[in-house]
């Protein structure tokens, strides 16, 4: 640019030493025009180099724009790859989880079952009481009332004790029924009771 300035000195030097002769006249027209040739080149190299400049700049913007695309990218690469593996770990835990439920649900189902058997088993019981307890009890009674033994129920397992009401004196009952036969005492018990009617 300085060379263009300096060609431009030199012709304002010629054309003033020129400028007397009529023959420069043609001359100073031709250097006049070499001069605006020379204006339109400065004019024309100012405007490149802003041009360029321009385009310089949005080079540089669209370098800095790739390259946060690319961080931008890897970003979500890094977020993906948490993203995917937050993801296996819910289906793990999902898996783990459904595994419980699983377990949970047949544990259920077991307690259903067993809860059916023992409301069977309730009703079962309550009417078998309800039928056997009223005759038990009758039979009790009946017994009671014929054989006069009153019973000690509070005795250790495998003793029968009670108290015999017989027709002079009441007898205390010791029976140990590991030692003697059911049929032994049996046997022992009826005949205590007065078959006289």
């Amino acid at each position: 640019m300085a060379a263009f300035r300096d060609m431009e000195e030199v012709s304002q030097g010629l054309l003033s030493l020129l400028g007397a002769n009529r023959a420069e006249a043609q001359q100073r027209r031709l250097l006049g025009r070499h001069e605006q040739v020379v204006e339109r080149l400065l004019e024309t190299q100012d405007n490149a180099e802003q041009r360029l400049r321009e385009i310089l700049a949005m080079e540089e913007e669209v370098a800095q724009s790739l390259l946060d695309a690319k961080e931008r990218a890897h970003q979500g690469g890094v977020e993906l790859q948490q993203l995917q593996e937050e993801l296996q770990k819910a289906g793990e835990e999902d898996t783990r989880v459904k595994a419980s439920l699983h377990q949970l649900t047949q544990e259920l189902e077991e307690l259903k079952e067993i809860e059916a058997s023992l409301e069977r088993q309730e009703r079962e019981v309550d009417e078998d009481t309800t039928v056997t307890i009223p005759s038990a009890v009758y039979v009790a009674q009946l017994y009671h009332q014929i054989s006069k033994i009153e019973w000690d129920y509070e005795s250790e397992a495998g003793m029968v004790k009670g108290i015999h009401h017989g027709p002079s004196v009441a007898q205390p009952l010791h029976l140990d029924s590991t030692q003697l036969s059911k049929k032994f005492i049996s046997d022992y018990l009826w005949s205590l009771v007065d078959t006289d009617w």
